[in-house]
Order: structure tokens, then C-alpha cells, then sequence
């Protein structure tokens, strides 16, 4: 299937697509809500600006992807591939991304309040000036990610691994921590 086709039966009131293959596709500006794209190979795509709300996007393949200032709110991506994932700006609030892997992912002033990001792997990740108010971070991996100047007031970092994390400046008001790693190795009681 190619993007033309896509669209042409998403406007016809298609939401099925799960497993299609639009790898390096141009999907710029598009409107896929409601979408199911579960299990859909979309490596190295271009979905800049998408509005992609309530899509499925369940163990999704979007490693490489650009995705800057997209529009992501309560999708689901639980298992989804977004290593090295381009997602500046992007809007994931209350998305559901457990189990994720984020990898090297960019995340920079990315919204991502009241996510769901239990055990994803944040690996590298850059996520300054991100926004995760009430986010769940229940056991992810943000070993080396670069968190400086992230809101992280009320989220969950419950057993989250934060080793050689830079944190300075971040907001962790009122942070859930308990036995969280911290970047300097010490364990959070």
C-alpha cells in the first residue's frame, strides 16, 4: 500500500491497517486519528505535524521516524520500536508507551504529561525541556538520557534507572522515587 492509498481509504472511513509497510514514507502534515497502525512499519518515515490522536500504534516500527511537533495525544504505542525517533515538540500526553523503546530517541520539548512510560527503554534518550507531569516512569531505563530542564513534578520514577542521567536543572517536585537509581549511582529510599 502506498500513502495515496492509505489516505484515500482512511477519507473513505477505513481505520484498519494494521501490519502495512510505509517504510521511509512521506506522511507530512497528514490526519491518521483513530487510526489502528498496529504493528506497521513505518521506519524512518515522515510524519512531521501528523495528527495522529487515539491512533494505535502498538508495537509500531518507528525507528528513525521524524515525528517533530506531531500530535500523539492518548496514542498507543505500548511496545512500539521509536529508537532514534525524532520527536521534538511532539504532543504524547497520556500516551500509552510501556514497554517502548526510545532509544537515542530526540524528545526535546516534547509533552508527555500523565504518560504512560513503564519499563520503556529511554537509553540516550533526550528528553531537556520535556514536559512529564504525572508520567509514569515505573522501571524505565533513562540510563544517559539527557533530562536537563524536564518537568518531571508528580511523575513516577519508582524503581526507574537514572544512572548517568543529567538532571540539572530538572523538576522533580513531588516526584515518586522510591528506590529509583540516581545518576550517580546511589539508590533512592
Amino acid at each position: 500500500m502506498n500513502v495515496n492509498e492509505l489516505l484515500k481509504r482512511y477519507a473513505a472511513g477505513e481505520r484498519h491497517f494494521s501490519g502495512i509497510s510505509l517504510q521511509g514514507a512521506d506522511l507530512n502534515h497528514a490526519y491518521l486519528s483513530g487510526a489502528d497502525l498496529s504493528r506497521a512499519n513505518l521506519q524512518n518515515a515522515r510524519l512531521n505535524e501528523v495528527l495522529l490522536h487515539a491512533v494505535n500504534l502498538s508495537e509500531a516500527d518507528l525507528s528513525g521516524a521524524e515525528l517533530e511537533g506531531a500530535n500523539l495525544f492518548e496514542a498507543i504505542l505500548s511496545g512500539a520500536n521509536l529508537s532514534n525517533a525524532k520527536l521534538k515538540a511532539a504532543n504524547l500526553a497520556e500516551c500509552d508507551l510501556s514497554g517502548a523503546s526510545l532509544r537515542e530517541a530526540d524528545l526535546s520539548g516534547a509533552t508527555l504529561n500523565l504518560a504512560s512510560l513503564s519499563e520503556a527503554d529511554l537509553r540516550g534518550a533526550k528528553l531537556n525541556e520535556a514536559r512529564l507531569c504525572g508520567a509514569r516512569l515505573w522501571k524505565a531505563d533513562l540510563s544517559g538520557a539527557d533530562l536537563r530542564g524536564a518537568d518531571l513534578c508528580d511523575a513516577n520514577l519508582c524503581e526507574t534507572n537514572l544512572l548517568d542521567s543529567n538532571l540539572d536543572p530538572a523538576d522533580l517536585t513531588e516526584a515518586f522515587l522510591t528506590g529509583t537509581i540516581m545518576p550517580d549511582g546511589s539508590i533512592h529510599q
